[in-house]
């Protein structure tokens, strides 16, 4: 007869919680969605045309589609913990709509490409001074890309030091999970000195 005192994993309270991935042109949030994400992501993506030339950037590497919208995912962090995944677009022009998508959400994942940092910089400065939203910063390390130590990432996006800075292979599903359970653990962390905020008071210890 079992006399732990820990509910039993089918008597557990599910609590669902809203997650930003977010970042330059072309820095993988599609990817990381779509790597994690327990059902088949939701990709609004369109065919980047002769139109758009001028407008937006095509990065190296000779991506073909851009995010119009936003990517939707899913994935169980742990038996009581489910995460809704919402990529935001990259480009300028759809800016207008991060407000809307971190309406209501948990945190942030802001990804950086090392080789095309000065991209990072809008997103980082959106969650740093235009949202309340706890985030962390992940440096994305697709094969082939420069490797950097993070000190001087940090020191070249101005990161404040109470941001935690980690790295990250978008396309790696373990990879993309360390990074969410490290958001998680952050916005707790931030709830402990601050406060309970109204859902992060009420996750799960990750």
């Amino acid at each position: 007869m079992g006399s732990s005192g820990s509910p039993p994993e089918g008597d557990l309270l599910t609590i669902s919680a809203k997650i930003v991935v977010a970042g330059g042109f072309g820095v993988g949030k599609t990817t990381f969605v779509g790597a994690v994400s327990e059902v088949p992501p939701m990709s609004n993506e369109a065919w980047m045309t002769e139109a758009g030339e001028g407008i937006d950037e095509i990065p190296p590497g000779g991506k073909s589609t851009t995010t119009v919208a936003m990517d939707f995912g899913r994935i169980t962090l742990r038996p009581d913990l489910l995460l809704y995944l919402f990529g935001t677009p990259g480009q300028a022009r759809f800016w207008f709509l991060w407000d809307d998508l971190s309406r209501g959400a948990l945190g942030a994942v802001v990804l950086v490409d090392t080789s095309r940092i000065d991209e990072s910089f809008a997103a980082i400065n959106y969650f740093e001074n235009d949202s309340e939203l706890p985030f962390v910063v992940a440096v994305n390390q697709f094969e082939g890309k420069p490797v950097h130590d993070l000190d001087e990432v940090r020191e070249a996006l101005a990161l404040d030091p109470s941001v935690p800075l980690v790295t990250c292979d978008a396309r790696d599903r373990a990879s993309t999970i360390a990074t969410l359970t490290e958001l998680v653990s952050h916005t707790l962390s931030l709830a402990v000195l601050s406060g309970p905020r109204e859902l992060a008071g009420s996750v799960p210890q990750v």
